[in-house]
């Protein structure tokens, strides 16, 4: 865990979040500025900057949180019409909380190429 990391804090239940999943080795919880009617982020329990942090032994771990993130849009109700998934790493590539995480976004039409 780092001391400053906000995601940290929602994964140790020091800070609130909308939790809409967890278990040992990931929390799931609606972002808190969604860009679409379902907009859920999957994140690792432990700290992991970026995608630029995963280490071998994390690939289980990372397919853990791909997995989830079908688990609830099976849930959400959005497996059939689509939706999509994620990872925003670095800076440039629009990651804003240095935490590592899966952006799950549904229930709006979504176009190519992203912004």
């Amino acid at each position: 865990m780092t001391a400053s990391c906000m995601f940290c804090k929602i994964a140790n239940n020091e800070s609130k979040a909308e939790i809409v999943y967890r278990d040992e080795e990931v929390t799931a919880f609606r972002d808190i500025h969604p860009v679409a009617p379902i907009h859920i982020l999957i994140i690792p329990n432990r700290h992991i900057e970026s995608a630029n942090e995963i280490k071998s032994e994390d690939q289980l771990l990372v397919g853990h949180m791909i997995f989830t993130a079908r688990q609830l849009a099976a849930r959400e109700g959005i497996d059939k019409d689509g939706y999509r998934l994620i990872m925003n790493t670095g800076p440039r590539g629009g990651q804003t909380v240095f935490h590592m995480h899966v952006h799950l976004i549904g229930q709006r039409q979504m176009h190519w190429p992203p912004g």
